[in-house]
């Protein structure tokens, strides 16, 4: 059935293409690109789904989005930003949006969300309060959107949430923006690391214990459930808790009310549990070694972080960001050669994000320049681990026009439609590749021109195009 849709965007390209597939789909579209006219279309009538952009030439389409569902609440939103951060997404789903879709999206995907939209009826009730920047998590890869996008709808209730990934991705910083932008912002967050704690002493630790429970025990403790109390209790490497553990665990979770160890008064669990792991939970519940029906109970809402490796595009932003960090901590203010940052993505980073926080962390202490280039960060990475070999060069020139297409896409958005980006990119991977290849050949022209595939004279006009200083004879061979 034909709907009508008005699209917001300021940006020419995408209100053609997101138009022509939504016409496709059958919808009457109308596109506009400043926030004075969406208001004059939907003076003239209601669409039935409206999609904005957030930034645009006279406002902020999130701004508008809470006015506008105030006087219309059944009238679906979804909001498309090219800032593709937690705070947008989660200010997004705060102010009764129906969906995020971070730029550049799929159309499959948008398709997918403007079906929902419509079949929906009604939107959440609309929460203001306002979300702070700063927050820790950074990335604007793909993946790193659709974490956002996770956190962004739970954060406003207390589903039981399980962080998943690899060892150093973040876990910890995940659990604490579902704190930290939700309701129970405002009370304790406290963490217990399941592996840290001797076996005998988990239960006492997480339920509190009474004078004479046990051997030591000289006076009451409150546990972590008492000290939480009307906040976020986080239970990382939950694959390490004793079997005995979980299930005690687990009546705590069913029944909202625990005791202490020894005592017999009940308590309430006014808390809300974030557990994360490093392990393969299905597996262990499949070797008996973790109770399925804890594993459903904490598997709620599943968040999977994705190690760094998979996420390459965020790196440089994440490295500059680090050494930023360490500038403000008082260590040398340094900066990253595009040579370093192709290094630091084409490396495979087995320690993820912590791994990379600490290399940049080294790399402000022990290197002298304050601009560092490839070599220092080779230096680092070899220092980190001798045996490893650090750098994928299979990844190296992938990750290089990666770096650039995003550096790009910050800088000069119109390159991508101006019709000269192919031009753009060879001609900057020409340069490095024909000063390589006569670098291998001490200068000599007529040795790199055969090994390039390229006549002499051809070369040499390049070299002047290009403004390639030769400083070698070129003798003949």
């Amino acid at each position: 059935m034909s709907r009508r849709i008005l699209v917001v965007d300021d940006d020419g390209a995408i209100r053609t293409v997101v138009g022509q597939a939504l016409r496709r789909l059958g919808h009457d579209v109308k596109t506009v690109g400043t926030l004075a006219d969406m208001h004059a279309q939907l003076a003239a009538g209601l669409p039935d789904l409206l999609i904005t952009d957030v930034v645009l030439p006279d406002g902020n389409g999130l701004d508008m989005v809470a006015t506008l569902l105030a006087q219309h609440q059944n009238l679906p939103i979804i909001i498309l930003s090219a800032q593709n951060t937690l705070t947008t997404a989660v200010r997004a789903t705060e102010v009764g949006a129906f969906d995020y879709l971070p730029k550049p999206f799929d159309l499959d995907v948008l398709a997918r969300a403007v079906k929902g939209a419509l079949e929906r009826s009604q939107l959440p009730e609309v929460n203001l309060d306002p979300v702070s920047d700063g927050l820790p998590l950074i990335g604007r890869s793909p993946a790193m959107q659709d974490v956002y996008r996770i956190i962004a709808r739970v954060v406003s209730n207390d589903l039981t949430v399980l962080i998943s990934g690899e060892s150093g991705t973040g876990k910890e910083l995940v659990a604490r923006a579902v704190h930290d932008l939700g309701p129970r912002r405002q009370a304790p967050f406290l963490a217990i690391n399941m592996a840290a704690i001797p076996r005998e002493l988990i239960e006492a630790e997480l339920f509190g214990h009474e004078r004479g429970a046990f051997t030591g025990a000289q006076a009451r403790s409150a546990g972590r459930f008492e000290q939480a109390a009307g906040g976020t209790l986080f239970l990382d490497e939950i694959g390490d808790m004793p079997m005995e553990a979980q299930t005690r665990l687990l009546r705590v979770l069913q029944s909202g009310e625990f005791t202490t160890v020894g005592g017999a008064r009940t308590i309430r669990a006014d808390v809300r549990i974030v557990a994360a792991t490093n392990r393969d939970l299905s597996l262990f519940v499949a070797q008996g070694r973790f109770r399925e029906d804890l594993f459903y109970r904490l598997n709620v809402v599943p968040i999977a972080l994705p190690a760094l490796r998979e996420r390459r595009q965020d790196i440089a932003l994440l490295a500059r960001h680090f050494l930023d960090e360490a500038a403000v901590q008082g260590l040398p203010r340094k900066q990253l050669s595009d040579a370093a940052v192709v290094l630091l993505e084409g490396y495979d980073w087995p320690g993820n994000v912590r791994e990379l926080e600490n290399t940049m962390r080294r790399i402000a202490v022990l290197t002298r320049d304050e601009v560092i280039g490839a070599e220092g960060v080779q230096a680092m990475l070899g220092a980190a681990s001798p045996a490893a070999s650090p750098i994928n060069a299979d990844a190296d020139i992938g990750a290089a026009i990666r770096a650039r297409l995003d550096r790009l896409t910050r800088e000069d958005p119109a390159a991508f439609d101006d019709g000269s980006l192919y031009d753009r990119i060879i001609g900057e991977v020409e340069r490095p590749l024909i000063e390589a290849v006569l670098a291998r050949h001490g200068g000599n022209q007529l040795r790199a021109a055969r090994a390039l595939g390229i006549n002499r004279n051809t070369l040499r006009k390049r070299l002047d195009t290009l403004g390639i200083d030769v400083l070698t004879p070129d003798t003949p061979s």
